[in-house]
């Protein structure tokens, strides 16, 4: 498991080697960001010129790069262009996105996996076809036209929640979050009900009934964890995802999380904003596949790694 580990650690340093500079590339050829600096009006050459040597855009892309990851490895992620270090926003934007991530995996994993469990044991009744009807239809429909609608009936029309997030504790938390999760929680319950119906009728499923097991113990024991492998790689590569893809659900609930900042950060051409937030982004999601692989184990314990 050590050496796995290890391997694995060492893997992922050309991946992100690589997943940053394309990011800071991509970034970098948006526009000019001593544009976005001066708004409207054009500096004029001598402020231009001031600007781009205060936050080093002068000197050429590639030592940008080389200078911008040695930085980071300092705990360094520049300054935005209003003066303020990127990690004083980090430090209060990754909190308020963390918890939301929190509460749409947590619906993901109870009401997704719960469903698609319920619908792959009952194959082919009304409550499966219910079932993937209404998934069906939480794909279809984007997450705006979701998210605004929950904030116009619950919040606005029967006041229920407050349309917009102002302290983002959790109990704010639990519409966005649901409105964030709605499309990956319909997957969940496909991919978990698909894998329950297909391991169902495995060789090892009818020698725990022949055997005389309670179906509790077939189903949590035996059936449920061979099943989940696929639902725990989805949902751990959906992490990051979420994190990153929060920036709809936030904009409508008013959320200043990362969200938030990258849609300023890429509205101003704040390059260093964008770049060290996109960062931190792929470091999360380098985390979650270590840990999903590192749950196969757990599972299944025909895995093993060497």
């Amino acid at each position: 498991m050590g050496r796995y580990v290890a391997r694995r650690l060492l893997q992922m340093v050309p991946v992100f080697a690589g997943a940053t500079l394309l990011i800071f590339l991509m970034v970098n050829v948006m526009g000019d960001p001593v544009a976005g600096l001066c708004g409207e009006r054009a500096c004029d050459p001598a402020t231009a010129a001031r600007l781009r040597s205060e936050f080093g855009l002068d000197k050429p892309l590639w030592q940008q790069y080389v200078t911008y990851m040695g930085n980071v490895f300092t705990g360094d992620f520049g300054t935005a262009f209003n003066g303020q270090p990127v990690t004083e926003l980090m430090a209060t934007a990754f909190p308020v996105t963390v918890r939301l991530t929190v509460v749409a995996v947590l619906f993901e994993i109870v009401i997704g996996i719960t469903l698609g469990v319920v619908t792959g044991l009952r194959r082919g009744r009304p409550v499966d076809t219910g079932v993937l009807l209404a998934t069906l239809v939480v794909i279809s429909v984007p997450t705006f036209v979701t998210g605004l609608l929950l904030q116009l009936l619950l919040g606005i029309r029967w006041q229920w929640i407050k349309p917009s997030v102002r302290s983002g504790t959790f109990d704010e938390l639990i519409v966005p979050g649901l409105v964030l999760a709605s499309v990956s929680l319909a997957y969940v319950t496909r991919l978990t009900r698909t894998s329950i119906a297909e391991n169902k009728r495995s060789d090892y499923v009818r020698t725990a009934v022949a055997k005389g097991l309670p179906r509790r113990r077939v189903i949590t024991r035996h059936l449920l964890r061979n099943s989940l492998i696929p639902v725990v790689t989805f949902i751990g590569t959906d992490i990051g995802a979420l994190m990153g893809g929060a920036i709809v659900t936030e904009r409508i609930f008013n959320i200043h999380g990362v969200g938030y900042q990258l849609y300023q950060g890429i509205l101003r051409q704040n390059t260093q904003t964008v770049v060290g937030f996109v960062t931190v982004l792929v470091l999360v999601f380098l985390a979650a596949n270590l840990l999903v692989d590192l749950l196969y184990a757990v599972l299944d314990p025909r895995i093993r790694y060497a």
